[in-house]
């Protein structure tokens, strides 16, 4: 199998050419309509935008280039990279050569160390030490580069993939060492050139590993939260950035700005609270009565159980399915794993019986920071940058095929109250 350059360059002018000819021929037919509460509620549901690397049905969960994800967790982040660009998974050959072209990038430049120790560590969020190192590595882009030099639109892709290589590259040594130094745990550790991209960067954290059991929960990790279509809040924020013609640096940095915010990249953080929560208010595992009557007493206080429902899925969600099993092989007796376990038992019966969820299933935060914490990550402000680590798969695999196919400049219309209150009194009026 040819190598990503090579399989992307025979793909592109073909995949370009079909998208044009569709415009061309059915440009004028209607995608969605939007309605008031749409327009004025963070436009949710409305289709308005293509993403080719994922989509999230609602029975069958999150789908990477039409394959559960349920299908791909033995796979390691760097097929998932290849396999989210091309709509192929690597042979051999093809991804022992994206892993030399990662080591040969790895190398982290002197002067993003000496951002990342600039940062006071006391008070700086790791989110924020990851985006600020990201944008003092936009000093090097391939990208604006060669836009200044005058580079030929065909040609975006070429030097965006440059950018998104070097920046995937050298992204967990950088987060590793965020890690390090935030929670003050001694120098950073060096890269290990033999070792994947995932397993170098489990390594680099420094927590013990005898078994290799933590190395498997990040490959896991970084897979099962690649990519999650292109309207979540994180990647949107990176597509109309990118959409600018900003440098991949510009673009990531951005997306991950919006996944750091409480209702986006938080989620797993919450969860793990809620259910040491739990564990303090009981001092153990509680019976199936307890933990019901807890659940009972966060609803009617007015709180929320977090981890349970989604904006989407109407099922289970698989990513919280693969969770749940490596948790049932690797930390059964785990006490902070048993709660998840009984939360997902119990919780569901209880939302049902309240009425209010139109989804009462766990989805991927309601167990992994669980998994993080019984391997000692117990650092929960860092879970983020797990999750960002991850999602930047899918940030530059988006951005790669967007500049490919010559999407153009992100750029919705607008209403004031005043046109609304208008177009409300008037019954229907003109389209905006």
């Amino acid at each position: 199998m040819a190598t990503l350059q090579e399989k992307l360059s025979a793909t592109i002018p073909n995949i370009r050419k079909e998208l044009q000819g569709i415009v061309k021929q059915h440009g004028a037919r209607k995608v969605a309509e939007v309605n008031v509460e749409q327009a004025v509620a963070g436009l949710r549901g409305v289709a308005g935008m293509m993403c080719d690397t994922s989509e999230v049905d609602p029975n069958r969960g999150l789908l990477i280039r039409g394959r559960p994800i349920s299908d791909l967790t033995d796979k390691l982040p760097e097929e998932i990279f290849y396999f989210l660009l091309t709509g192929e998974l690597p042979d051999t050959a093809a991804l022992r050569a994206l892993q030399a072209d990662f080591r040969k990038r790895s190398e982290v430049p002197d002067h993003i160390w000496e951002v990342i120790n600039a940062l006071p560590e006391e008070s700086a969020h790791p989110m924020r030490m990851l985006s600020i190192a990201i944008l003092s590595m936009g000093a090097d882009s391939v990208f604006r580069r060669r836009y200044d030099e005058g580079m030929k639109k065909d040609e975006y892709w070429e030097a965006a993939l440059e950018d998104a290589l070097t920046l995937l590259a050298r992204l967990p040594q950088m987060a590793a060492a965020i890690y390090r130094r935030k929670y003050k745990l001694g120098r950073r550790l060096p890269s290990d050139p033999k070792l994947d991209w995932a397993a170098d960067y489990a390594q680099m954290l420094g927590l013990p590993d005898p078994k290799g059991e933590f190395t498997k929960l990040i490959r896991l990790y970084m897979t099962l939260h690649c990519d999650h279509e292109g309207g979540n809040a994180s990647a949107f924020t990176s597509h109309v950035v990118a959409s600018t013609l900003s440098d991949p640096y510009y673009a990531v940095s951005a997306g991950f700005n919006a996944l750091a915010g409480p209702l986006h990249g938080l989620a797993n953080q919450e969860c793990l609270e809620f259910v040491i929560g739990v564990q303090k208010k009981f001092k153990k595992v509680p019976t199936d009565d307890q933990f019901r009557d807890y659940c009972w007493e966060v609803l009617n206080s007015g709180r929320v159980i977090p981890g349970y429902g989604h904006a989407v899925l109407r099922v289970t969600d698989p990513r919280f399915t693969a969770f749940h099993h490596f948790g049932k092989i690797v930390c059964p007796n785990d006490e902070i794993f048993r709660i998840v376990d009984l939360g997902y038992r119990i919780i569901p019966e209880v939302l049902k019986k309240q009425g209010k969820a139109k989804n009462v299933c766990p989805n991927v935060d309601a167990g992994s920071g669980a998994l993080l914490y019984h391997f000692g990550v117990t650092q929960d402000t860092y879970y983020t940058v797990f999750f960002a680590v991850s999602r930047a798969m899918g940030l530059l695999a988006q951005l790669i095929l967007d500049r490919a196919m010559l999407i153009p400049l992100t750029r919705p219309k607008s209403f004031t109250m005043a046109w609304l209150k208008n177009f409300i009194k008037q019954g229907e009026g003109a389209a905006v």
